[in-house]
């Protein structure tokens, strides 16, 4: 079965196009038919005025337009479009869902913080290295927040099985990028003032969230353009290579080194950088300073960079919809988050 799942982000539009197995709980993974993403920068400002403006809209339509092409070039059968903390934020949301029912033909399913990090979770356990120990703990580092997600049973490997890849507790806070950036780190670079008001809000922030998962996982996995991006230059990457980056295992030296690099540079520097792209060049600092918190205050050496994340969630939660059932919101799909 051919599906389709669009992650339209408080940063950034992304569309996947895949073919599910025959038997999805059957430990095949997808196949990839096309993996996009754009820079689009729908939460511009939300945090400041509540509201979506006009000109991230049409950015997105023009986005969504595209990809609504591609998913009839690849004949997809099902299609589902989620948002999450942009849209969840905004005042005039309903503008944004009719735009997107233009663009697309399928209305957005506005996700909870909790929905979105289940699927995070699914979309990133769901093909591990069977030596990957769980209990795990998934951490999703958007534009405007920042899910956790801890499951999976202990003395288990990955992979697809339900003892990993069940979901113990799930939180959404909001911290992301995006929101860190406009709130704190207005100076290019950063000012160290600025730099420690962010530090006291994240810290706060994760704290909370630890919280509420715990601190028993054995794995960490970070998912989203901050963490993979932070791993790409970890690396010492001359450009963005996602099969390299895909199940990295970066140390938290280099997660802090890579971080202190960051808020040092202005963002011409950051956009010498050969893993960067342009549209992140200005808020990877902050994702990058939630990433090294989350490590610190969950006490994990290494975090596994996984480039599969809540679009593969959303692709693999529509076969129930495709056999005449519903996945729990009685839609089609593609993903807006």
């Amino acid at each position: 079965m051919r599906v389709a799942a669009i992650d339209c982000g408080t940063n950034s539009v992304r569309l996947l196009v895949a073919d599910l197995p025959a038997e999805p709980s059957g430990g095949e993974p997808l196949r990839d038919l096309t993996r996009r993403m754009e820079i689009v920068r729908l939460g511009e400002g939300v945090d400041r005025t509540g509201r979506l403006a006009p000109a991230a809209i049409a950015r997105t339509r023009t986005a969504l337009l595209d990809y609504a092409a591609e998913i009839r070039h690849w004949g997809a059968q099902e299609v589902r479009l989620v948002a999450t903390s942009a849209t969840r934020d905004a005042a005039n949301a309903d503008e944004f869902a009719a735009m997107v029912v233009d663009a697309v033909g399928v209305a957005p399913e506005v996700l909870t913080g909790d929905e979105e990090a289940r699927l995070s979770f699914t979309g990133a356990v769901r093909g591990l290295p069977a030596d990957v120990p769980a209990p795990h703990l998934v951490v999703d580092i958007g534009g405007g927040s920042t899910e956790f997600v801890a499951g999976g049973v202990a003395g288990s490997g990955a992979g697809s099985g339900a003892g990993a890849g069940a979901v113990r507790a799930a939180v959404s806070v909001d911290i992301g990028c995006v929101r860190m950036t406009e709130r704190h780190l207005r100076d290019d670079p950063p000012r160290a003032d600025e730099i420690a008001a962010a530090e006291v809000e994240i810290a706060t922030a994760v704290d909370r969230a630890l919280a509420t998962v715990g601190h028993g996982a054995v794995t960490l996995v970070g998912l989203a353009g901050s963490v993979t991006t932070v791993a790409g230059m970890a690396l010492g990457l001359p450009h963005y290579d996602p099969a390299r980056i895909h199940h990295a295992r970066i140390s938290y030296r280099d997660v802090a080194k890579v971080t202190a690099d960051l808020l040092a540079m202005p963002r011409q520097q950051r956009l010498d950088i050969g893993v960067m792209h342009p549209g992140r060049a200005d808020v990877i600092a902050a994702g990058a300073m939630i990433l090294r918190t989350v490590m610190q205050q969950c006490g994990a050496d290494t975090v596994i960079a996984s480039e599969h994340d809540i679009l593969d969630g959303i692709a693999w939660s529509l076969p129930p919809a495709a056999s005449g059932g519903s996945d729990g919101c009685g839609h089609r799909a593609i993903s807006c988050g």
